[in-house]
């Protein structure tokens, strides 16, 4: 379990869950940064590249086949508009 110190006094920390922490006996609670919303073509790309049709042989995904695929989407044409 990795040491953190607390910035104020420099006490060590320990982590008990993930972003709840001991300062010195007190619980404190971290705030998290929201996560950003994805694309919409990288919504596609995370569905549609373990799919084999979208696969080469050496295993990475066919980028191009993967865009041509999401232009014929409703979303890819409304990027184009």
């Amino acid at each position: 379990m990795p040491r953190k110190y607390c910035p104020e006094c420099g006490n060590r920390v320990q982590v008990f869950e993930e972003g709840v922490g001991l300062y010195g006996g007190a619980l404190v609670e971290k705030k998290r940064k929201p996560k950003r919303k994805l694309s919409a073509w990288n919504k596609f790309v995370k569905a549609n590249s373990k799919k084999p049709r979208f696969r080469l042989r050496s295993g990475s995904p066919n980028l191009k086949k993967l865009g041509v695929a999401f232009r014929k989407t409703p979303a890819g044409k409304k990027s184009r508009r």
